[in-house]
This record gives C-alpha cells, structure tokens and sequence, in this order.
C-alpha cells in the first residue's frame, strides 16, 4: 500500500518559514519524480516544485528564490523549504509521487500565512 504522509504545515506570519515534509512507503522511492502541489481555496490545484531521480528540480514562478524542493532518497523522504512566505503562498500543499502513468498523492497539509 502506497502512502505519503505531509507533516510541517501550519500558521506563520508573513516573511516567515516552514518545512515541509512527505514521508514515502510503498514505492521505490528513489526512482520517482517527486512534486509539491497546493491548492488555495477556489483555485486550481498548481505545482510548487519538483524534483527527478537524478535531483534535477524545478519551480514555479511565484516560488522561485524563495522555495527550495529536496530529497533524502535513503529516508524515503522529500521535503520543501518555504522562506520568505506571504499571504498568498496560503494553500493546502499536496506531495506527488509519479513514474509514468502511475501517480499518487498525500492527503495534504494546510499552510496558512497570515499576521
């Protein structure tokens, strides 16, 4: 059974930081292409950042300098550094895990940025 488990969520003042991490089981870890997504309310669900097997990242836009994707391939562990927050990065963050057609997703943590 397949599983990944956010942790590191919660409420931060503007220009603060959190870290998120996802806790993987259930897959060989090390060969998937790993992704953080998030989704505020009444929008799209949209990629933060991704990670490759081989460590290759990419960003979005609006996170770029500022967000930093990670993974610890011996921990089964993929994390997401969030610096210099504002209100609008206030969403919940989804990980993905994806090879090919096969994708899954944890069940989310909230991100609030708020003073």
């Amino acid at each position: 059974q397949v599983q990944l488990v956010e942790a590191g969520g919660g409420l931060v003042q503007p220009g603060g930081s959190l870290r998120l991490s996802c806790a993987a089981s259930g897959i060989i870890f090390s060969i998937y292409v790993m992704g953080w997504y998030r989704q505020a309310p009444g929008k799209q669900r949209e990629l933060v950042a991704a990670i490759t097997s081989g460590g290759s990242t990419n960003y979005a836009d609006s996170v770029k300098g500022r967000f930093t994707i990670s993974r610890d391939n011996a921990k089964n562990t993929m994390y997401l550094q969030m610096n210099s927050l504002k209100p609008e990065d206030t969403a919940v963050y989804y990980c993905n895990a994806g090879l090919g057609r096969e994708t899954f997703w944890g069940q989310g943590t909230q991100v609030t940025v708020s003073s």
